[in-house]
């Protein structure tokens, strides 16, 4: 089991810094990398977000997610 979790993380990992990596850069400065943005744009931002960071939301919440399974197999 550990060598299963050991395998899916390692590829989830390297996709992950493979769809970090396609994505285009923020023109907005340190308040656009972080999301930063008036009242105004806070509606409905999941719905505006490119199929790219949906996928990299994803991959991250399954990296996290094995990276806790892993420690509590230990």
């Amino acid at each position: 089991m550990k060598i299963l979790f050991g395998i899916l993380h390692i590829l989830v990992c390297v996709a992950l810094v493979a769809v970090v990596m396609m994505q285009k850069r923020k023109s907005g400065g340190f308040t656009g990398a972080f999301g930063g943005g008036t009242q105004a744009d806070m509606g409905g931002t999941w719905q505006r977000m490119s199929a790219l960071t949906k996928v990299t939301s994803g991959l991250m919440v399954a990296f996290m997610l094995l990276s806790i399974l892993q420690v509590a197999i230990r």
